[in-house]
C-alpha cells in the first residue's frame, strides 16, 4: 500500500486545458473518491494516476516513486472499469489469474490467490464458469478479484457501478466499502453518483471544470460547502437556494423575512444566495409562501415540490403530511441550519 500526491497537475489537449494545476494528498489506506458533473476532469485525472493518460506538466506520486513517466504496468495499480473487461473464452478463474499468468507466476501460487480473492469476494462456486453464466453484479465481482490478486498499491474505480440496476448498485456499495474495510488498500474511486460519494467515501473531492471545489468527509462537505457548487451538487434532493438581500438582521427572501444563520452579522444591503436544505424545512406561520405542485411519497419520507415565485423549491418530511397539489403553504426554515453565500462569488459567508 502506498500514499498518492498530486502536484500542481495540469492536462491539455492542444489548447484546450482540461485540468488546471491540481494539488492532493491521499494518505496510505484511504478511500478517496472523485465527485463531479460530466466533464470536471474526475476520470482524466484518474486516468493520468493509472498511466492511461499523459501528464501535462506536474507530479504524480505513487509513495515514493515519481510515476510520471512509468507504463501502467509498471505503477503497481489495479484498475477495475463500469464495463468489466472480462475474456468470454476463459472461465472467471482464469480471468482472474491472467495478469498473473502474463507475469510467468508459478500455477500454485497463481490458484492461491485466486482462490483467496474468490472467497472474499463469494465467487468460490463460480470459478469454473464462463462470464455469459453471471450476473452484471458477479462479473463486476469477477472484475474486482482481478485487481485484488495483484495485491497492487493502490486501486482504481472508473464508474463500476453505472452498468448495474438501482438495487444491486446498493448491493455492490456495501462490498466494495466491506473490501476495503478487509483489505485497507489506498483507493481511488471516481462517480458521477454523490449519493456513491456520500456513503463510500472517506473523504470526497468535488471537482468542476478540471479544478478542485472542496476535499473533505462527507458529513463536512454536506454540513459546510464552500460555495454553491459544492452546496447544490453533495445532497439528495439538492439543497435550496433563493436569492435574498439582508435587511435589518434578517434575510429578505421573495418578501418574507427569514432569519440569517445563527451568530451570522452580515451587511445591511447585502445581496446573498439563501440556502436550506429540503430536510430542514418545516410547516408553519411564518416563512416562505408558495403552492404545492408535487407530492411525492417514498414511504419513510415525502418529498414536497412547491411553487415560489416561479421558482421551485422541495420540502422534506419524514413524517406523513396531509397535503394535495394547489394547497397553500408556509415553509418554516430551520434557523439553526440556514447557509448564507455571496450572490456574485457563490463562496460560503
Amino acid at each position: 500500500m502506498a500514499e498518492v500526491t498530486i502536484r500542481s497537475l495540469k492536462k491539455a489537449y492542444g489548447a484546450v486545458q482540461v485540468v488546471h494545476g491540481l494539488d492532493l494528498d491521499i494518505p496510505d489506506g484511504e478511500f478517496v473518491v472523485l465527485v463531479g458533473p460530466s466533464g470536471c476532469g474526475k476520470s482524466t485525472l484518474l486516468r493520468m494516476i493509472a498511466g492511461l493518460e499523459e501528464v501535462t506538466s506536474g507530479d504524480v506520486m505513487i509513495g515514493d516513486r515519481r510515476v510520471n513517466n512509468l507504463p501502467p504496468s509498471e505503477r503497481d495499480i489495479a484498475m477495475v472499469f463500469q464495463n468489466y473487461a472480462l475474456y468470454p473464452h476463459k472461465t472467471v478463474g482464469a480471468n482472474m489469474g491472467f495478469a498473473l499468468k502474463m507475469r510467468g507466476m508459478p500455477k500454485a501460487e497463481i490458484a492461491e490467490k485466486v482462490a483467496r480473492a474468490a472467497e472474499i469476494l463469494g465467487l468460490t462456486p463460480y470459478l469454473e464458469r464462463f462470464p455469459r453464466a453471471l450476473s452484471g453484479g458477479q462479473r463486476q465481482r469477477v472484475a474486482m478479484g482481478r485487481a485484488i490478486v495483484r495485491d497492487p498499491q493502490v486501486f482504481l474505480f472508473d464508474e463500476p457501478l453505472s452498468n448495474l440496476d438501482a438495487k444491486l448498485r446498493v448491493q455492490m456499495r456495501t462490498e466494495i466499502r466491506e473490501l476495503h474495510q478487509r483489505l485497507k488498500t489506498t483507493t481511488v474511486y471516481v462517480t458521477h453518483d454523490q449519493i456513491e460519494a456520500m456513503t463510500m467515501a472517506d473523504r470526497i473531492v468535488v471537482l468542476q471544470g478540471g479544478r478542485i471545489e472542496q476535499v473533505g468527509a462527507p458529513l463536512e462537505l454536506y454540513d459546510r460547502p464552500v460555495n454553491t457548487f459544492v452546496a447544490g451538487f453533495i445532497g439528495s434532493p439538492s439543497m435550496n437556494m433563493l436569492p435574498g438581500v439582508v435587511k435589518g438582521g434578517a434575510v429578505e427572501v421573495g418578501g418574507a423575512m427569514l432569519p440569517l444563520p445563527k451568530g451570522m452579522a452580515a451587511a445591511e444591503g447585502r445581496e446573498v444566495t439563501y440556502g436550506i436544505r429540503p430536510e430542514h424545512l418545516g410547516l408553519g406561520t411564518a416563512g416562505i409562501t408558495g403552492k404545492v405542485a408535487v407530492v411525492e411519497p417514498t414511504g419513510s419520507e415525502t418529498h414536497v415540490v412547491v411553487r415560489v415565485e416561479g421558482r421551485e423549491m422541495v420540502a422534506m418530511f419524514r413524517d406523513r403530511v396531509s397535503l394535495r397539489p394547489g394547497d397553500s403553504v408556509v415553509l418554516a426554515p430551520d434557523p439553526d441550519k440556514v447557509h448564507l453565500f455571496d450572490k456574485t462569488s457563490g463562496v460560503r459567508l
